[in-house]
């Protein structure tokens, strides 16, 4: 039980949103799976037809460049190609191509990582929701709490002094 606690914590902090969409990329899932991501693109161009637009995309070298700038990985060496964003749906066809006990184990783990992700943002957005009706009920009776939260949140800004050589 704890490695599968360990693996679905680690499964979810690779678990990145790019284009409104929670996926994980190639080279984390041949990880996680125990083998190199050329063995896993070279399967999932053999098996393209299995990949709707849905399911997987190639990141654009802008959407590298950003997501590589946020992790701190170094620009040289390693990864010459961007590379490959499966959504939910792409991780679940992938155990239809590549079909390894670890790789079957690790499916598993992913898909209860989504479904928990998926409850936590609903249960979130229940509790927005009930949230913005307090405040439309008890808006008259609150709105000087309000206002005054707002106005401790918001922080006054002081000159800054000049940076660099005057001329005189």
């Amino acid at each position: 039980m704890e490695t599968t606690l360990l693996s679905e914590l680690e499964i979810s902090h690779r678990i990145c949103w790019l284009r409104g969409q929670k996926v994980l990329l190639d080279f984390d899932i041949a990880s996680l799976y125990g083998i190199e991501t050329k063995q896993l693109k070279r399967q999932v161009k053999r098996n393209l037809s299995r990949f709707p637009a849905d399911f997987m995309f190639e990141l654009t070298p802008e959407e590298w460049e950003n997501l590589r700038c946020q992790s701190g990985t170094s620009s040289w060496g390693g990864i010459r190609y961007p590379p490959f964003a499966f959504t939910e749906q792409g991780v679940a066809m992938l155990s239809s191509v590549i079909s390894s006990e670890q790789a079957i184990e690790v499916n598993i783990a992913i898909m209860r990582v989504f479904v928990q992700m998926r409850q936590m943002l609903s249960g979130n957005s229940e509790l927005q929701r009930k949230i913005e009706l307090l405040e439309g009920k008890y808006d008259e009776q609150f709105a000087t709490v309000f206002q005054a939260i707002k106005q401790l949140m918001v922080k006054e800004r002081e000159p800054r002094k000049a940076i660099g050589y005057r001329s005189s």
